[in-house]
């Protein structure tokens, strides 16, 4: 298991993090999501066997919330 932060841009409001949490917890390998919205980021505990960042990028940028790790 692995936890990583993403920051997350393009959130504007409380329901942006919802969509952004949803679209995470459909990746497969995806244990725990926990999206802030005053941050503009996510944290993510998933299986690295199963999914890695790549996937969790993806993710969150075709619900329309492009991300990064964040460093």
């Amino acid at each position: 298991m692995r936890t990583i932060t993403l920051s997350v841009s393009g959130m504007t409001c409380a329901s942006c993090s919802d969509t952004v949490k949803t679209a995470l917890q459909k990746v497969e390998g995806v244990e725990t999501t926990e999206v802030n919205y005053d941050k503009k980021e996510a944290v993510v505990t998933y299986d690295d066997a199963k999914t890695g960042i790549e996937a969790l990028t993806k993710a969150t940028d075709g619900a329309g919330y492009p991300s990064e790790v964040k460093k």
